[in-house]
């Protein structure tokens, strides 16, 4: 699997984020959605938990793993936070998911990791990590 792809967007992204002034960083639309800041906050918290799942999926099988998004962005607060911190933060956990993700041996692909929060589902790592780029590109369209 090549996954040279999430540092490129990475690195796209930090271009792109330079752009964004921080009053439209802090901005709401509406009090119920997250600002920009609060989605890039979710987006470190998605990469921590899934760093977690790329390791802990290579030598435990089925490890139940998950986060509750919306606790964890309140609970970090990351409306308070400079937007250049949490910049530096998200591209420090991407690069290390690339690294992580570049030296998980072949045979580990198919193991499996439950990242359901009610009854087991399990799915193979290979999918987690598909499924994490897939998430990431979703939610930097709202940035």
């Amino acid at each position: 699997m090549n996954y040279q792809i999430l540092k490129n967007i990475v690195d796209a992204e930090l271009q792109r984020f330079q752009t964004i002034s921080e009053e439209d960083w802090n901005h709401k639309a509406v009090p119920e959605k997250w600002a920009k800041k609060e989605i890039i906050g979710h987006l470190c918290d998605s990469a921590f938990t899934n760093i977690r799942r790329f390791v802990v999926t290579q030598y435990k099988e089925n490890e139940n793993i998950v986060y509750d998004q919306n606790i964890w962005v309140n609970a970090q607060n990351y409306q308070n936070i400079p937007a250049s911190e949490l910049i530096n933060l998200w591209k420090a956990l991407n690069y290390q998911i690339v690294h992580v993700v570049e030296n998980i041996p072949d045979e580990a692909l198919q193991r499996t990791c439950d990242i359901t929060k009610t009854e087991p589902q399990v799915f193979t790592l290979e999918f987690i990590v598909k499924d994490y780029i897939e998430h990431l590109q979703h939610h930097l369209k709202a940035i």
